[in-house]
């Protein structure tokens, strides 16, 4: 097989969550063209709109489907994975972007804002590899999963910085261990499992922080700048892709040198 042949995703079909924006948007697109089908989950519909639009305008065949992962109770995951199993009779990539923070002291963290936080980061992402494993991946004979973790799930915050996102690292941590055990389980189903952590993107969720502390946050990366619109495409294709058939368990830092410090 050519190495152009290993990342080809032709005849794929791909699930993001929290897809309509940001770094979700940006590794659909990446799917996309390197030729999957995509279907894209997120909660409002005029920015799931938009983004199917913006996909179709550069030829992937995508669809949005509005889905507020937050309320698991109500039968959200469910209805995703009808959806994209109706239109498309498979899924092959599974990307677990979708994501919450809260800032507050963890001395004064609402406990509402804690489970707001873990279900949406941690539970739905289970929820999720559960729905689409047994109904896709296992009966196919195999499947990719990206879980979207962060460096924060990698260690505490820098002291220079006033993050107090105590729910949001504990979060993203329990992403990279589950990542892990999933990996250590479905290896036997074919299923690859890996995560993405990427470091300090300029996204809606971040710019409030960016706002107050960017050129602190430049000022301690190594390679002296912040994620930019292109910098998830290529871990996103690699991970998705049969490039990384071997590969699994794995935690790869997309964030300009940070974890390495």
């Amino acid at each position: 097989m050519s190495v152009k042949s290993l990342f080809d995703l032709s005849g794929k079909v791909a699930l993001i969550t929290g897809g309509s924006r940001g770094l979700g948007l940006q590794m659909a697109e990446a799917l996309g063209e390197m030729g999957a089908k995509v279907a894209i989950a997120a909660r409002k519909p005029a920015e799931l709109e938009a983004a199917e639009a913006r996909l179709g305008a550069l030829g992937i065949e995508a669809m949005a489907v509005p889905a507020d992962l937050g309320d698991l109770a109500g039968g959200a995951v469910s209805r995703l994975v009808d959806a994209v199993m109706e239109r498309f009779g498979r899924i092959d990539i599974l990307v677990n972007n979708a994501g919450a923070t809260w800032g507050a002291p963890a001395e004064d963290y609402p406990p509402a804002a804690w489970d707001k936080v873990m279900t949406l980061n941690v539970d739905a992402a289970f929820a999720l590899c559960q729905a689409v494993g047994k109904r896709a991946f296992i009966p196919q004979g195999g499947g990719k999963i990206i879980n979207i973790a962060s460096i924060a799930g990698l260690g505490g915050n820098p002291p220079n910085l006033s993050m107090y996102t105590i729910a949001y690292n504990t979060s993203k941590g329990a992403l990279v261990n589950f990542t892990r055990a999933l990996a250590a389980e479905w290896g036997r189903y074919n299923i690859n499992v890996n995560a993405i952590c990427p470091g300090f993107f300029p996204t809606k969720m971040a710019q409030g922080l960016l706002d107050r502390f960017a050129q602190q946050v430049v000022e301690a990366t190594p390679l002296a700048r912040l994620g930019g619109e292109e910098d998830l495409m290529g871990a996103a294709v690699f991970l998705a892709s049969e490039a990384s058939r071997h590969v699994t368990g794995q935690m790869l830092a997309v964030d300009g040198g940070v974890s390495a410090t």
